[in-house]
């Protein structure tokens, strides 16, 4: 793989996005908070989950439904890869997904072979989606091939599943989340994400502008679409709205949808709830 350059620098970047943030603020509305929250893959990764505190964060989902009646519930469930079997045997609701982290999420220090076998016990427990994180290890030393053939390898693996690929932006400079970008979908990604939300730096506004840019890039090229979902510290309700409205901005509406657009958060859809339903609630 080629050395490829962000097609903006970090000030255009920065000065196309204080316009964007502008543009948030009006979309900060019930309409966009909700479709927020049926894009939110809700996670829990603690060291100290247990199957019994996964059934019943997996139960506060089968209650979503008679609780908030005419709101759109989560898109996911994103979890360790041995408990998506306690997930799906939880699970009542349908359309809801199951995620898993794999392939030595969050460091990705460890052997492929490992990764892909990790992979499709994650897939055979019953997740549908697998999130990875690229192996920075070798991408920083400019062994691209190397990142190209894990990820398509794991690809190749889990089959129909889909595979979002995470490529830890908040360590890489723009340069370097473009090429990561473009090397991830190249790879097969079915989605690119920012962050594992393991390390102090996670999903920024500048990461998530030029990974959008790249999959577009890809779309004008190809026709098809890859997904976007930014992960790591998303809290408010309005920082949830700034990465919708850059989405918007750069993608487009139809790329505003649970099946190419996620948020991973935990905190955040209590938050989004309160701003929907003007009351304070504890629900996840």
């Amino acid at each position: 793989m080629s050395i490829e350059t962000c097609p903006l620098t970090l000030a255009d970047i920065q000065s196309e996005l204080a316009e964007i943030s502008e543009i948030a603020v009006s979309n900060s509305n019930k309409k966009m908070f909700e479709k927020a929250l049926s894009c939110i893959d809700l996670t829990t990764l603690n060291l100290t989950d247990t199957i019994s505190s996964v059934a019943a964060f997996t139960g506060k989902v089968n209650q979503f439904p008679d609780a908030f009646p005419g709101i759109s519930n989560i898109a996911a469930i994103c979890v360790y890869p041995n408990m998506a079997h306690t997930v799906k045997n939880t699970l009542k609701i349908p359309g809801i997904k199951i995620a898993a982290v794999a392939g030595g999420f969050p460091s990705s220090m460890t052997f492929t072979k490992i990764k892909i076998e990790e992979a499709q016990l994650a897939v055979l427990a019953g997740a549908n989606e697998i999130d990875i994180v690229l192996p920075l290890w070798a991408y920083l030393e400019g062994h691209f091939e190397t990142c190209t053939n894990e990820i398509s390898a794991i690809k190749k693996a889990i089959g129909d599943a889909h595979l979002k690929v995470i490529l830890e932006t908040g360590v890489l400079n723009v340069d370097q989340i473009w090429q990561a970008s473009i090397l991830a979908i190249e790879a097969g990604a079915d989605f690119i994400k920012t962050s594992t939300g393991k390390m102090p730096q996670a999903a920024s506004p500048e990461a998530a502008f030029v990974m959008c840019l790249a999959i577009k890039q890809h779309f004008e090229e190809t026709g098809m679409k890859i997904g976007f979902k930014p992960a790591g510290g998303i809290v408010t309700p309005e920082d949830a709205i700034l990465y919708l409205t850059i989405v918007q901005e750069i993608l487009g509406n139809q790329w505003l949808t649970p099946e190419l657009f996620r948020i991973g958060a935990s905190r955040l859809a209590n938050n989004l709830l309160e701003k929907i339903t003007g009351s304070a609630i504890k629900h996840f």
